[in-house]
C-alpha cells in the first residue's frame, strides 16, 4: 500500500497515474491500435503465414506501427523487464479471439535461447501463454521446441540476418496428429514463425495456426 502511493502505477504512454492492474489510462487505451481480425477467416496475417507454410488460422491482435503506443507496449514487455504485460496483453487478446468450437490442441510459444533467457530472466511469451491456456482450458508446453542458435534480438538484426533462419529450432519430443497454436510476440518477415512451424509440421501429422500480438505493418 505505500509502495503504491510512493511509487504509483503510471500509464506507459503519457505517464499518467492509474489503476495497478493497467498498462495505459482509459484516454490512452483508444490510441492501441487493434486489428479486429477474424481468426477463421482470411486476414492479412494469415495470409503472409501462408506464403510460407501451411497455415490453418491465423491472428494478430495489435498492429505493431513505427513510433505507436503499441510498439511501446511490446518492447516495454520484450526489453523492459516487464513480463507482467504479457498478462495483460493476454487479457485484451481473449477478449478478441473466438475459438468456438475448434480450439486447437496445445499451445506453443517460440522459445528463447537458454543464454537469451539467462540474460533476460524470463521469456515474454510464457506468462501470455499461461494466462491464455487457463482462459481457454488449452495446455501448454513450453519444452517441445528448442532454439538451438543463441542469436541477437530482432529488432537489432538488419533484413538480410533476420532471413537467416538453417536448423535455428528443433521439436524435442514425439509430437504428432495435433493442432498446434504457435504463439509469437511480433511477426516481421515472417522467418521466425516459419521456421517453427516447419519443425512441427515435419515432426507428425499435425496442423499449425498462428498468434502473434503484433504484426509490423
Amino acid at each position: 500500500m505505500i509502495l503504491d502511493l510512493l511509487f504509483p502505477n503510471r500509464c506507459t504512454h503519457c505517464n499518467r497515474i492509474t489503476d495497478p492492474e493497467f498498462l495505459v489510462c482509459d484516454l490512452c487505451f483508444s490510441q492501441i491500435h487493434f486489428t479486429h481480425y477474424n481468426y477463421f477467416e482470411n486476414n492479412p496475417i494469415k495470409e503472409k503465414c501462408s506464403l510460407f507454410f501451411p497455415v490453418e488460422n491465423a491472428f494478430a491482435l495489435i498492429q505493431f506501427e513505427e513510433e505507436s503506443l503499441s510498439r511501446k507496449i511490446v518492447h516495454e514487455l520484450k526489453y523492459k523487464s516487464r513480463e507482467k504485460v504479457g498478462k495483460i496483453i493476454a487479457g485484451w487478446t481473449a477478449e478478441r479471439l473466438d475459438f468456438k468450437n475448434e480450439k486447437p490442441d496445445l499451445l506453443v510459444s517460440v522459445p528463447l535461447h537458454s543464454k537469451k533467457l539467462k540474460e533476460r530472466g524470463y521469456n515474454q511469451l510464457h506468462l501470455f501463454t499461461e494466462t491464455l491456456s487457463l482462459f481457454y482450458d488449452i495446455p501448454f508446453d513450453h519444452q517441445l521446441i528448442k532454439r538451438n542458435h543463441y542469436s541477437k534480438a530482432q529488432a537489432l538484426k538488419d533484413k538480410k540476418h533476420r532471413l537467416e533462419s538453417i536448423n535455428t529450432f528443433s521439436v524435442t519430443k514425439p509430437v504428432t496428429g495435433k493442432h498446434i497454436l504457435l504463439i509469437d510476440d511480433v511477426f516481421t518477415t515472417g522467418n521466425t514463425v516459419s521456421s517453427v512451424a516447419w519443425e512441427i509440421l515435419n515432426a507428425g501429422n499435425n496442423k499449425v495456426s498462428v498468434l502473434v500480438m503484433a504484426e509490423d505493418v
